[in-house]
Parts: structure tokens; C-alpha cells; sequence
């Protein structure tokens, strides 16, 4: 993507437009259909995005966002999440809380038994008993579907040379060191989609120029540092977290399941995005007290590097969190259900409605350029 022209002129849905709009999407698997709920809305309301950066569910989302021009851009992911979630119908029934929490973990056990389609299929042969070191004995499951769907649903030429700069995290085996992809610069393809969420030991690592590599949720499950790091102009982001940091204290044994992988996953969202807004506010404050200096001393060496070291771009980072039901236990990200795949989708327009209709102050800190996060949904 080419350098954006300055577009502070745009507006949408009440919200005066910073040069550039970032939607930045995290791992979560099945939850991800919440996410496609918040592209739904934000096309709704006319916001447009000029980066999407993803791991793992969210850099397939991310990928067909940034991989479709945007008349078909909702009906690709549509497709996508429709495929995925077609071998568990929705038949409507009506549910109290336990008959929902024994479907969902009913559903969650028929895809480990027998996959998702379009996504990953069960090796005939269990990996214990593959030949050491071949594709077959590093995973339980095949991703040879999501490459055919993914193919399919992509225009690889749009999304490498298109308006949407495109950027998706994993882990490189050898190393351990995490690796953003990005089509600012090189050319993207199914490898690295699939690379960002070969999660480990379910799905199997993928191969880029000879190094190997493992989904990017495990070091970091959050695309903002990569974002944050290479801002280039005052961005609006909306940060699209699968799992929440507060949650009520478990009951039950499913409880726990559920509310230890939140913790797990949100604690390293929340982390960054605390450490990076921390940050931030120093530098604001070291800006101010440079601005006071009085002039025989602004021009010092010492004063210029320092300016030059705490110089950066506004952000308004505003967060949209899936907020779980109390039937989804551990195995929510497993649960490629239809029912749920529209609820968490609906959920996802919900959060964005919500924001938008108390997006002033966020308007007013863009107009003031300034740095902030917000976190406007019901709680």
C-alpha cells in the first residue's frame, strides 16, 4: 500500500476520520465470526479501513477483508464463515442455559472427532505413529482445505498490491522469535494466512522459504504492536478482542476451562495494549516539557535528539470485546457451530452500534489529537 494522502477531510457515522483507520484482529477460532459481525457494522456505518493487521482467525479475516474489493468483500467472508460452520446446522431449538452448554460442548467434541469443513480434516493415521519428521507426525489435523478455500475466496493480486495494507504475525520454529508478514513488503499468499494460525499440536507448521512456522498467538495474540510500531499518521484503531479480561467467578469445572484460556489470551492483549498506551503518555508528557524550554536551549543537540526520540503520531485505539455467554465453556473457540457463528457474528454489529453511539469523545480526542483507548460497549 502506498503512503496515504492526508484524509483528515473524511468522516463516517459522526467520527471525523484520522489519515489512517486501522482494524486490528486477534486469534480465537471460532469466536472469530465476531469478528466478521464488526467488518459487517463498519461498512454499515461507512468507516473506512485502510490496514487490517491479524493473527491467526483474525488474519484469515483479514486476508479475505483486505483480499476483496469491497462489493464482495462481506459476501467472501460470509462464505467463509458459512462453509465452516455448515456440518453443525442451526436447527433453532429453543435452549435454557444447560441444554446450550451441552450443545456447545457437544458441537465443540464433533469438531475435534471430525473437523471443520473447508478448514482441517483428521489425519487417517494417528501423528504417534507417522514417520518422525514428516508433515503427518507434527499434528493431529490437515490444513490442506483451508488453502483450497482460502484460494478460492482471495484475490492475491488485490490483496498485494490493493488499497489495504495487509499484516499477519507467527512464530518461526527454529528461533522461537515472532514475524509480522507484511504486503508493504513482500508478496503474501496462502502460506502466510495459514502460518498465522497453525496452532500447534492440532494443526500442522507451515513452510516460507525454508523456515517453518507456528501460529503468532503464541507469543503475542494481539497484531497492535506491529501497527503501533510502524505508524506512519494520527490512525484510529479498533482493536477486535476475542476474550475478555473480566468475567464472573466459575462454577463449574467448564467455568474454570473457559476462564483460564481468557485470562491467558486477554492478559497478553491487555499487557500491551497498557505498556504501549503507558508509554505513550510519557512521551506526551517529555513533548510538553520540551515545549517549554526556552529558546537558546531548544536548539541543543541533546534537546533535538531527545524531541526526535519521543516524536509520534496521535492514536485513538478503540477496543470491541466478545463478552462470552454463560454456556460457552472452554471449547468456545472450537465450537464452529451455525447457531453460535450467527450469534457471535450479531454480537460483533452489536459492540460496533454501541461504540458508534458513544463515539463523541472519541471524535473530539481525534479532532484534538490526541492519544487515548476507549472502551465504550456495555459491560
Amino acid at each position: 500500500m502506498a503512503d496515504a494522502e492526508p484524509r483528515s477531510h473524511r468522516r463516517a457515522a459522526g467520527l471525523p476520520l484520522p489519515d489512517c483507520v486501522a482494524l486490528v484482529l486477534q486469534g480465537g477460532g471460532a469466536l472469530g465470526s465476531f469478528q466478521a459481525g464488526v467488518i459487517e457494522e463498519l461498512a454499515t456505518t461507512h468507516i473506512e479501513i485502510d490496514w487490517v493487521a491479524g493473527i491467526s482467525i483474525g488474519a484469515i479475516n483479514a486476508a479475505l477483508f483486505a483480499g476483496n474489493p469491497p462489493e464482495r468483500r462481506l459476501a467472501a467472508i460470509r462464505s467463509f464463515w458459512d462453509g465452516v460452520t455448515a456440518a453443525l446446522p442451526d436447527f433453532s431449538l429453543p435452549m435454557n442455559d444447560t441444554l446450550r452448554e451441552f450443545s456447545h460442548e457437544w458441537s465443540a467434541a464433533m469438531v475435534a472427532l471430525q473437523g471443520v469443513p473447508g478448514f482441517f480434516s483428521p489425519r487417517m493415521v494417528p501423528p504417534q505413529f507417522a514417520v518422525p519428521g514428516t508433515p503427518e507426525a507434527l499434528s493431529f489435523y490437515d490444513t490442506a482445505p483451508l488453502r483450497a478455500t482460502l484460494d478460492s475466496l482471495i484475490d492475491w493480486d488485490l490483496l498485494n498490491h490493493g488499497p489495504i495494507r495487509l499484516s499477519v504475525g507467527a512464530v518461526e520454529l527454529g528461533s522461537g522469535n515472532f514475524r509480522y508478514f507484511d504486503t508493504r513488503d513482500e508478496v503474501l499468499d496462502a502460506r502466510h494466512i495459514m502460518a498465522s494460525g497453525a496452532l500447534p499440536p492440532g494443526l500442522p507448521p507451515v513452510e516460507i522459504d525454508g523456515k517453518f512456522y507456528w501460529d503468532g498467538g503464541l507469543v503475542s495474540n494481539t497484531p497492535l504492536t506491529h501497527v503501533l510500531d510502524n505508524q506512519q499518521a494520527d490512525t484510529l484503531i479498533f482493536q477486535v478482542d476475542l476474550f475478555s479480561a473480566s468475567a464472573a467467578l466459575p462454577r463449574t469445572i467448564m467455568d474454570v476451562m473457559a476462564r483460564e484460556k481468557e485470562i491467558r489470551y486477554s492478559s497478553r492483549t491487555r499487557a500491551v495494549s497498557d505498556e504501549r498506551m503507558r508509554l505513550r503518555e510519557a512521551r506526551e508528557t517529555v513533548r510538553r516539557l520540551l515545549d517549554k524550554v526556552p529558546p537558546e536551549v531548544a536548539e541543543d543537540p541533546d534537546v533535538q535528539a531527545v524531541r526526535a526520540l519521543v516524536k509520534e503520531h496521535a492514536v485513538s485505539l478503540v477496543q470491541l470485546i466478545y463478552r462470552a455467554n454463560v454456556w460457552e465453556g472452554g471449547s468456545r473457540d472450537l465450537e464452529f457451530s451455525t447457531r453460535s457463528m450467527r450469534e457471535h457474528w450479531q454480537a460483533g454489529r452489536t459492540a460496533v452500534a454501541e461504540t458508534i453511539a458513544h463515539a463523541q469523545i472519541v471524535a473530539q480526542n481525534i479532532l484534538d489529537g490526541k492519544t487515548a483507548a476507549y472502551d465504550l460497549t456495555h459491560r
